[in-house]
């Protein structure tokens, strides 16, 4: 560290939070070639003798290494300016009245579960209740690592075709929902402008002017 790295909260808050992602990168990394390992010797082991239960862990960790490598790969193509922040994500239901309040709070919860399951936290910024069911609006904060990466993908109307159950005679209905998302932006953003891309213009008045009434 160098001398007065702490006295800047700012700086080093965002060298840290860097750090964190870099440590739990390699940390990610390590445990594949930890469970890459154990395959091996697993297999080794079957080599030499034949055994029902090393059978069926040698394929439990298969399935699971195979897992975890798709989620790394993905998560080193997530290289975007934004792609690790947090998202903010924002639902609006479409023409349809109830069925498309219903339909977007339906997608509300399915991106809470995912959220959750994927070790996310959600927070909500903002809640519009329907009048009958469903919402109007909402907007959440989905928080950690490659969260807007992930989400960014969800931009745009999405449609639900189902027999309502908002409907007495049991029709098909079609609903529509737009999911708009954007990355959490922090203010460590430095600005840098080149005073050679600056144009100062000086205007001067002549004359003996003119007063208004």
């Amino acid at each position: 560290m160098q001398e007065g790295f702490w006295n800047d909260a700012k700086t080093s808050g965002v060298v840290l939070q860097e750090m964190k992602l870099l440590k739990n990168k390699y940390a990610k990394f390590t445990k594949i070639e930890d469970e890459l390992k154990n395959l091996e010797e697993l297999n080794e082991l079957l080599l030499l003798e034949e055994d029902e239960e090393l059978v069926k862990e040698l394929l439990k960790n298969t399935k699971l290494l195979e897992h975890n490598l798709e989620k790394f790969e993905i998560e080193t193509l997530l290289s975007g300016k934004y792609d690790g922040n947090n998202a903010i994500v924002t639902l609006h239901p479409g023409a349809g009245g109830t069925e498309s309040q219903d339909w977007a709070e339906m997608l509300y919860r399915m991106y809470c579960r995912w959220a959750n399951a994927n070790g996310y936290s959600v927070k909500e910024l903002d809640y519009l209740e329907g009048e009958e069911a469903g919402i109007k609006s909402v907007t959440f904060l989905v928080s950690g690592e490659n969260a807007y990466g992930y989400l960014k993908s969800e931009i745009g109307v999405h449609r639900l075709v189902r027999i309502s159950p908002f409907d007495a005679g049991g029709r098909r209905h079609t609903s529509f929902a737009s999911v708009e998302v954007l990355p959490e932006i922090t203010d460590d953003i430095n600005i840098e402008i080149n005073p050679e891309d600056l144009r100062v213009d000086t205007y001067r008045a002549s004359g003996a002017g003119r007063t208004a009434y």
